[in-house]
């Protein structure tokens, strides 16, 4: 039975009384990561190439988590080194993707990624199920990494490789058209946020103009001041969508979770200020038997900070860990 737990036993920490500082305070207040892991280039078959990074553990055969990050991130995120480092110490390996073109590299092909793009996902899982057959597989995922983890599991169902055991998202865009218009609304946060994620994504977008001359208006890419006309500009045209209001629609995963046949934790934050409380999917989230969603009223955005300023702990990262543990090492 899908278990929906409104607090979750998630305390927030008493120095962020607020939804910002909750969100603002966890992508800045993070002890330096001690991990060193191995970054390697996957080839692809469509002359393009993913970006890992990879932590092993002695047994070649452990269980292994798939690790994808949110908008702008990449496989040196906090988020992402913070679950690897939790998955480390319970003796899982992990492999961080890098969507294309954001490893620090920028990919070869036109396209770029975006929220609803599984193929890449599927690509890393097929790879390393065929590396080592064995081996259990658990996925984890961001906001829009958790979107894609979400929409994998949903649109593949039962024919998600059998190796893939579990799934953990964290603050996930269930519902893209509502949450691009809570980043692109009124107010000073909201414009320091999508300010924030502009100065990267049209840098990139501009760099493709150049590459590939007649791919995007470079004059109309300078103009750009909001998400939802970056996706009309930029992630529809480079990914076959008519539009954002299509890209959004077919990209979000909501529509998809009757479809999870994996368990699914889902970690959600009703203060969360990129994903507002009403575009969580709790009926249909309920409606899954291999679903459990765990709906704090606080937490912020991948964030969910408790204790105190000098040991700062991430409940989400905690949950998610544990969850996967326990369906992948029976513990």
């Amino acid at each position: 039975m899908t278990t929906t737990e409104r607090g979750g036993h998630f305390a927030p920490a008493r120095w962020l009384p607020n939804r910002h500082l909750m969100t603002i305070a966890a992508s800045l207040v993070r002890l330096p990561s001690r991990l060193s892991p191995r970054r390697e280039r996957w080839e692809l078959a469509d002359g393009d190439f993913l970006d890992v990074d990879r932590l092993p553990v002695r047994d070649p055969d452990a269980p292994l988590l798939v690790i994808c990050h949110g908008l702008e991130g990449s496989s040196r995120s906090g988020y992402v080194l913070g679950v690897m480092a939790r998955a480390h110490a319970r003796g899982l390996a992990a492999v961080a993707l890098n969507f294309r073109g954001c490893s620090g590299e920028l990919n070869r092909l036109p396209r770029l990624y975006h929220s609803g793009e599984t193929t890449d996902l599927a690509h890393a899982v097929e790879r390393l199920i065929d590396e080592r057959p064995a081996r259990r597989l658990g996925l984890v995922g961001f906001s829009l990494g958790g979107n894609v983890v979400a929409k994998y599991l949903g649109e593949r169902g039962a024919d998600v490789p059998e190796r893939v055991q579990a799934a953990a998202v964290i603050s996930v865009p269930f519902q893209l058209a509502g949450c691009c218009e809570a980043l692109d609304g009124p107010g000073a946060l909201a414009r320091v946020y999508r300010t924030r994620f502009l100065r990267t994504l049209v840098p990139k977008a501009l760099a493709k103009a150049r590459r590939f001359p007649g791919a995007l208006d470079e004059a109309r890419l300078r103009r750009l001041r909001s998400l939802r006309a970056y996706d009309d500009a930029v992630t529809a045209p480079l990914h076959g969508f008519t539009g954002a209001d299509d890209y959004y629609a077919r990209a979000s995963s909501g529509p998809h979770l009757p479809g999870v046949r994996r368990p699914l934790l889902a970690i959600s934050a009703e203060d969360d200020p990129f994903v507002p409380g009403p575009t969580l999917p709790i009926a249909t989230l309920q409606g899954n038997p291999h679903v459990t969603a765990l709906v704090s009223p606080a937490g912020g955005h991948v964030a969910f900070v408790s204790g105190p300023p000098w040991d700062p702990r991430r409940w989400a990262e905690d949950r998610a860990v544990d969850f996967l543990a326990a369906h992948l090492m029976g513990a």
